[in-house]
């Protein structure tokens, strides 16, 4: 692979209680790409994603070994501080989420808890995410107004907007488009392809065809174990492995 990776897992394991729940991953997502997961339920997509940005730690009862490394710098240790690794390596969630604010005070709220108050430079981050996330144009004008009343699409778009506030270097999207409709769908996946000009993008999702439209490089997960990875072109027609083949065939999961 001639692209450097940005962030990578290196012989990862993950527990969950007595669960072993991610085995020996390898798995290098390279830098200003979009990297997808897919995998049938259970095996380990989401747990895979958030322990690129400790979001696991959160969780009782959670052990993990080996190593997950951001530029080099493993993520785990003691100098990282956790705050600063979720700014560098920002998430957008399965089901949108914003908060109970005004539009404008969503996009801006990560500039505020780490210490932003000037007015006009709120303003300019708040439009160039706006604007970054395809949202501006239809929010401009109603920046006041309290984030629940977009529709579903538009508040994932928010929530892409209020992650792209912070200037992250990679953005973790797990299954971002399972609670929008098509047309929401297809401008979320349009917008995923733009941002890898700028950032390193790894999705999760169970739909293959959106792994094949929106993907330069593919994992396969079975059972927490990596069968194939790969770029997406290859892994879609032509896996090395009769059980990647099968999967994306449909012939189970």
């Amino acid at each position: 692979m001639t692209a450097r990776s940005k962030i990578e897992a290196r012989k990862l394991d993950f527990f969950y209680g007595s669960k072993h729940v991610l085995k020996g991953l390898d798995l290098a997502c390279p830098e200003k790409s979009v990297t997808a997961i897919i995998g049938p339920s259970g095996c380990g997509k989401s747990t895979f994603i958030r322990t690129l940005n400790r979001m696991n730690d959160v969780v009782a009862g959670t052990r993990l070994a080996g190593r997950i490394l951001l530029d080099g710098a493993d993520i785990h240790d003691p100098e990282m501080d956790p705050v600063e690794l979720r700014r560098r390596v920002g998430m957008v969630f399965q089901k949108p989420n914003p908060f109970p604010k005004s539009i404008f005070d969503n996009v801006a709220y990560g500039l505020r808890i780490n210490g932003e108050r000037r007015r006009g430079r709120l303003e300019e981050v708040v439009e160039k995410s706006l604007r970054e996330a395809a949202l501006w144009d239809e929010v401009k004008d109603r920046l006041r107004e309290n984030a629940f009343a977009l529709s579903g699409g538009q508040q994932q778009r928010l929530c892409i907007a209020r992650a792209l506030a912070v200037r992250p270097e990679v953005i973790l999207f797990d299954e971002p488009c399972s609670a929008i409709d098509p047309i929401a769908t297809a401008r979320v996946e349009d917008l995923i392809q733009r941002l890898k000009t700028e950032y390193t993008v790894v999705i999760v999702t169970h739909n293959m065809q959106q792994a094949a439209r929106v993907s330069d490089y593919t994992a396969f997960l079975m059972l927490g174990e990596l069968v194939e990875f790969g770029d997406t072109k290859t892994i879609f027609t032509a896996p090395v492995r009769k059980m990647t083949e099968e999967y994306i065939t449909g012939r189970f999961g």
